[in-house]
């Protein structure tokens, strides 16, 4: 059984100065959402800000091309020309009006999905990359339980309501999207609002996204969809003050508006915070962690200004203070470092252990007498 040990912590940098209120009051959304399910992320440490239904899986229609997207993308093939087949030509809904036989560079084809939204596209895409369609869902559903999206079930790279079970939910396009959202490839794509191809037959595309293009000065981007069973879905990103946040909303028919109240009211409740900068970390103790505790990158979250007040810190180890470490264990996070308000865990980082100048001095020397002594020995064979 692991064993936890818990000590008072003093923390160098720590810029939450006051602590004395206990109360803690989490911002409620006082306006009506009108889709099935829906949620606003912060896209940087992934806090959910609000949500409705938003881990239940549902039809979600074209936003898929986002996974589809982002794999062209992580395949490095963007520079190659893709030959399109009769199979894509053929594909039914919104269309680049491709023709088999014609040759397309895959980052146009990228362009095109997702910004007209071309299920002919997200084919030839599909062929060229996973070799068949069938192979690219693989890679589809692959990348999806890797991100950890794990209500999603992805049947085909459009979002064409050809099998029930193509599925996903709010929360899960969200982790997605934020997933994407590292890719700056993906993030020049998605907030592009007009494109011209190269090649053979030159295209120029206008992106359907009307938050990007006109209703919205904070929009970086996302992805529109709509099927007969699906209806009205919409992924979308917005930036603020530092602040990046991600929506989702399913079967909405009043999408546009929700995403901006649900972004504006975000930005009006919560700005990031810097919990604690990467380094030392200053115990009150004598034991064994005394001065050896530093922590590799700093902590930002979002936080309202009630959970500002409230949040405290909370430090455990894996294993007791009192007991020396092996290098083994030295090696890999020694405890965890949590931000609490009102019994709620809002973030927590890893501990990880540094020697001191003096261990590191000693550590040198024994390493050095140790090739002296492998030295000596093989010379005296």
């Amino acid at each position: 059984m692991i064993k936890k040990g818990m000590i008072s912590i003093i923390i160098c940098c720590f810029l939450l100065q006051v602590l004395a209120s206990s109360v803690y009051a989490k911002e409620q959304v006082t306006f009506p959402i009108s889709g099935q399910a829906a949620v606003l992320m912060e896209q940087e440490s992934g806090r959910v800000l609000f949500g409705k239904n938003e881990h239940q899986p549902l039809k979600i229609a074209s936003i898929t091309k986002i996974m589809t997207a982002i794999l062209a993308i992580e395949s490095g093939k963007l520079d190659e020309t893709v030959l399109i087949s009769k199979n894509a030509e053929g594909t039914e809904g919104s269309s680049l009006y491709l023709v088999s036989g014609e040759k397309m560079k895959l980052e146009d084809l990228v362009y095109g999905l997702m910004m007209r939204s071309g299920n002919d596209a997200a084919m030839a895409i599909a062929e060229h990359v996973g070799g068949s369609v069938e192979g690219f869902v693989y890679m589809m559903n692959e990348k999806a339980e890797e991100i950890g999206m794990s209500h999603t079930l992805f049947r085909n790279p459009h979002g064409l309501d050809t099998h029930e079970d193509h599925l996903s939910s709010a929360y899960d396009m969200a982790l997605l999207t934020q997933y994407a959202m590292e890719n700056e490839s993906y993030q020049t794509i998605s907030s592009t609002k007009k494109y011209r191809s190269q090649g053979e037959n030159v295209r120029v595309f206008h992106n359907k996204n009307r938050l990007l293009t006109e209703k919205y000065d904070y929009s970086t981007g996302g992805k529109t969809g709509y099927t007969k069973l699906a209806k009205r879905t919409l992924v979308s990103t917005a930036s603020k003050d530092g602040l990046d946040l991600i929506t989702v909303t399913l079967n909405d028919p009043n999408d546009w508006d929700d995403h901006m109240n649900l972004f504006n009211w975000g930005f009006r409740h919560f700005q990031l915070h810097t919990l604690i900068e990467a380094g030392p970390v200053q115990v009150d103790t004598d034991d064994a962690y005394a001065n050896h505790l530093i922590i590799k990158h700093p902590v930002i979250y979002p936080l309202t200004t009630e959970e500002r007040s409230a949040i405290q810190p909370k430090l455990e180890f894996v294993h007791p203070p009192t007991q020396p470490l092996t290098n083994e264990e030295k090696a890999k996070p020694v405890g965890t470092l949590s931000f609490i308000a009102n019994g709620e865990e809002m973030e927590s980082t890893p501990l990880y252990y540094e020697e001191g100048e003096e261990e590191k001095e000693r550590s040198f020397w024994e390493k050095i007498r140790q090739l002296f002594s492998i030295v000596v020995g093989a010379g005296s064979r």
